[in-house]
């Protein structure tokens, strides 16, 4: 399904959601409050969506959708990440899922087989994030043409996975410290999509170099990027942004930017930011958010 077809359809669900609250029928999301906060249950594994201050229910807002890292939660890696003040001052809607508990209690997503389904519970969370997804745009004043998955470890997997499985509803994803499947059949994405690997050269828990999780291969954060490159139909010249300053306990601008856009299929584009000297957790400047959602938005490399 193209993303042509997919906003058409988005209309009609809007149409038919709108008839039914005419005629009374109750709708299974709550209203938006412009500024605020609501609780959306769906397939009984509730989700939090914020919506920034300026959200206009006759408007059409971007959606971001945070994936948290493995034994996480969406409540705690919103607070690293500090998506909800970007939600207000850049107008996106910003939904905050929770994975599942595997048997020891700690929350995950079924991404790869790398990461991180370590009790084979073969939840199908790729279902589930397509639904949310459809559910947002189809209740809210959402553009179905510009959504994006930001996603830490396990969440990069995951927001990754996304973009293989469902690029046909998916327009950007951002992995920090995550990376993709090892096997290239699995990823056949119908559209170009837009992805940037952010990943600390350091990193001992998912190795920039790529490596192993109990037997099972995930490629180089390079690998991830040539893959989606590859994928997207871009050109091999890459471009040299200004290099960033993310990680605070690094001294300067310790971050080198690669991007790939020439020639990339439906105006995707694809980079590689690499934390110099950084882990697997950076502790984030006050600049990480924006330049993300600068990325997501195409403002910036």
């Amino acid at each position: 399904m193209t993303r042509t077809r997919v906003l058409a359809t988005a209309l009609l669900l809007s149409l038919v959601a709108a008839c039914g609250s005419e005629d009374g029928g109750g709708d299974s999301t709550p209203p938006a409050e412009a500024g605020g906060t609501v609780t959306v249950d769906l397939d009984d594994r509730p989700f939090t969506l914020h919506f920034p201050a300026s959200y206009d229910p006759a408007g059409s807002a971007p959606l971001v959708v945070l994936l948290h890292g493995y034994t996480s939660s969406a409540a705690q890696h919103e607070a690293y990440f500090q998506l909800t003040p970007e939600s207000d001052r850049r107008g996106f809607v910003y939904a905050m899922p929770d994975g599942t508990r595997d048997k020891g209690g700690k929350q995950f997503w079924n991404a790869t087989d790398a990461c991180c389904d370590f009790d084979d519970l073969n939840v199908d969370d790729s279902a589930y994030l397509r639904r949310l997804i459809e559910t947002v745009t189809s209740a809210y004043a959402v553009d179905p043409a510009r959504v994006y998955l930001v996603g830490h470890s396990n969440g990069g997997f995951m927001a990754l996975r996304m973009a293989c499985e469902h690029a046909d509803v998916v327009t950007g994803v951002v992995s920090v410290a995550g990376s993709a499947t090892d096997d290239p059949a699995g990823c056949t994405p119908t559209d170009g999509v837009s992805v940037l690997q952010i990943h600390g050269d350091a990193d001992r828990i998912i190795r920039y170099e790529g490596g192993a999780n109990f037997g099972n291969a995930y490629p180089s954060a390079e690998g991830v990027v040539e893959m989606w490159r590859t994928l997207n139909g871009c050109s091999d010249t890459a471009e040299t942004g200004e290099p960033l300053d993310l990680d605070r306990t690094l001294p300067g601008a310790e971050t080198t930017v690669t991007l790939y856009q020439e020639g990339c299929r439906d105006g995707a584009r694809v980079a590689l930011w690499t934390i110099g000297g950084g882990g697997h957790s950076p502790r984030f400047t006050e600049h990480f958010a924006g330049a993300v959602v600068d990325f997501l938005y195409g403002e910036s490399s």
